[in-house]
């Protein structure tokens, strides 16, 4: 496994999701790293929940660019 460093960006979001379907509220709460196995994940949460679920998703298109754009 690959270390992280501070200039990788994260393969996917972390959220935390309460409800289902359409009344469902995601809230972002950390980022994950692919090992470079493609084996798992290393976490960061920047919140620990208490309710709901987490739920890990590679970003889209344009949180990626907002990402980029935050981090100059």
């Amino acid at each position: 496994m690959k270390n992280r460093n501070s200039n990788s960006r994260p393969t996917h979001n972390v959220y935390v999701v309460e409800g289902e379907g359409d009344n469902a509220f995601w809230t972002k709460v950390g980022a994950a790293w692919q090992h470079a196995d493609g084996e798992g994940l290393n976490l960061t949460l920047t919140a620990l929940p208490l309710n709901g679920r987490l739920v890990v998703r590679p970003p889209k298109a344009n949180e990626e660019q907002s990402q980029g754009k935050a981090g100059r």
